[in-house]
């Protein structure tokens, strides 16, 4: 029987190497993880519930269970973190909450107030309203490890991973992180049932409950892995997170070149020219202290390169 790791006393709102480890694992297991509601767990309790200024207390938002420690895991290794499993909740929810969003009234703080929509998922399928059903979708949206340095709020995103609110962390796929620390110090929270791009309002996703079946892996960590990488069955997937959004593409484009000179032999000067023909690319969030960028590469395009 798989490892459970539970998310009560254990969730966290900042990563960090200095809390104690909640639950130890080894290269090559799968276990289970809890994953509490972003608004803390208990909180939403029923549809047309309306949450109040006292039910989300920033910047503690975004919880995340953990750390649990990678057994062998040292600073320079990659973990690779795939996601076997997604079970999400049956309460999700979306608001709009004031100073948080694409288009935030940063002096006032009034703009639509906020308004809160509690929705069923059910059946795979995310029940808007009586008429509109939307698939289920389900991500994870904060992964991530020890900082170098510190401590970094479950808002915020960077080179450790953190709140990068991506889409493509989902079922099937592979999040590959630098490590900072030994032991790695792995969190994962912040699920969603779907997700547009940008997550323009903030609370944008629908957030929800969930329970992960992931599997750990240690290899040591290409020379250039700056920022968090993920591997699709199709496609190998940058990120960056950064402000301005354009930094954020920068870095993404660039984590590519690297990833396609090191691993798939490509010069970069020529990575670079290739990636002005067949980048898949786009903002996942724009509403984070950083916001993510994604750049993507079909795998059969680059396997072809050689021959």
């Amino acid at each position: 029987m798989s490892q459970r790791v539970a998310k009560e006393g254990n969730i966290k709102y900042a990563l960090s190497g200095l809390d104690r480890f909640i639950a130890s694992v080894s290269p090559g297991e799968t276990f289970v993880v809890e994953c509490a509601i972003n608004a803390n767990d208990g909180t939403i309790r029923h549809l047309g519930q309306q949450l109040t200024e006292a039910d989300i207390t920033m910047p503690f938002v975004n919880g995340a269970t953990g750390p649990i420690e990678v057994r062998g895991a040292k600073a320079d290794d990659m973990l690779k973190v795939e996601i076997v499993s997604m079970e999400v909740g049956g309460l999700g929810f979306t608001a709009l909450w004031p100073g948080i969003g694409m288009f935030p009234d940063w002096v006032r703080r009034r703009e639509f107030g906020i308004q809160t929509r509690v929705v069923e998922v059910k059946d795979g399928l995310v029940r808007w309203n009586e008429h509109l059903k939307l698939p289920v979708k389900p991500m994870i949206g904060v992964i991530g490890v020890a900082p170098l340095h510190g401590a970094v709020l479950t808002v915020d995103n960077g080179t450790h991973g953190g709140n990068l609110d991506v889409q493509e962390i989902t079922t099937g796929n592979t999040v590959m992180l630098r490590v900072h620390a030994d032991g790695a110090h792995l969190f994962l929270g912040d699920c969603h049932a779907i997700q547009g791009d940008g997550e323009c309002n903030g609370m944008g996703a629908i957030e929800i409950a969930a329970t992960l079946t992931v599997k750990v892996s240690l290899e040591k960590a290409p020379a250039r892995l700056n920022h968090p990488r993920i591997e699709t069955p199709t496609h190998i997937c940058t990120l960056g997170c950064a402000r301005p959004l354009e930094d954020a593409m920068r870095l993404a484009f660039e984590e590519m070149v690297y990833w396609l000179e090191e691993e798939w032999r490509i010069p970069a000067a020529e990575g670079y020219m290739l990636l002005g023909q067949i980048a898949e690319a786009r903002c996942t969030q724009v509403v984070n202290p950083k916001y993510t960028y994604i750049c993507k590469v079909n795998k059969d395009i680059v396997r072809k390169y050689f021959g």
